[in-house]
């Protein structure tokens, strides 16, 4: 599957939002977003013109899916399940993104980014109730545990990646032992529970997708 292989904080620039793609990067100063710079392509001086409802819609499913790491086609068919679930389709859209197995690796703190989550995934170091799977876009359901396999669990980048759970924990649809590098998934989180993405307007996604 083609993957985006240029430089990550451009995309960052782009949206002109941290997106959170290289971990503790993102909190330091190297930050392109902390220093201000300017969206890439343009003269920092020329005034940026009024986005139409079009480019508004186009931004926002644009900076979901980089956010997500995913390409244009996988995103897509993410939407289109979400569109056939009973429910709000924007919520839908959520829940299975939040249910994907690299970003439930990322949110269990084994990886300090999505990117590096999904890496860690197709090295065939995670298991789901107790097999080993190397597919990113796995779904997750509830009560199902993740866990870093046994021979895995000295490797140094889950180590250091599992000191943020010291800090800030995990997500309250989650539980984690950091001991055994075991987590539970315990619950589809609502969309109000998922607070670090709070400015996404998935209405406006809904509303690209749906001309």
């Amino acid at each position: 599957m083609a993957r985006y292989t240029g430089p990550v904080c451009r995309l960052c620039r782009t949206e002109q939002k941290k997106l959170m793609l290289k971990g503790d990067r993102c909190k330091s100063d190297k930050c392109p977003i902390n220093r201000k710079r300017a969206t890439p392509g343009k003269d920092p001086k020329v005034r940026p013109g009024k986005r139409s409802d079009y480019g508004l819609q186009l931004r926002e499913k644009q900076k979901l899916k980089r956010i997500y790491g995913m390409q244009e086609k996988q995103f897509s068919l993410f939407f289109e399940r979400a569109l056939r679930m009973p429910g709000i389709t924007g919520e839908n859209l959520f829940a299975l993104l939040e249910r994907r197995l690299d970003n439930v690796v990322y949110r269990l703190r084994f990886a300090v980014s999505r990117s590096q989550a999904r890496q860690i995934v197709l090295h065939g170091h995670v298991n789901v109730n107790g097999k080993r799977v190397n597919i990113p876009s796995y779904l997750i359901r509830p009560e199902d545990t993740v866990e870093i396999d046994e021979t895995s669990k000295g490797l140094v980048v889950i180590k250091d990646s599992l000191k943020e759970f010291g800090k800030s924990g995990v997500m309250p649809w989650l539980h984690l032992d950091p001991d055994t590098m075991k987590g539970k998934f315990l619950a589809v989180p609502r969309r109000g529970d998922i607070t670090d993405l709070a400015d996404v307007k998935e209405q406006m996604i809904v509303e690209h997708y749906s001309k």
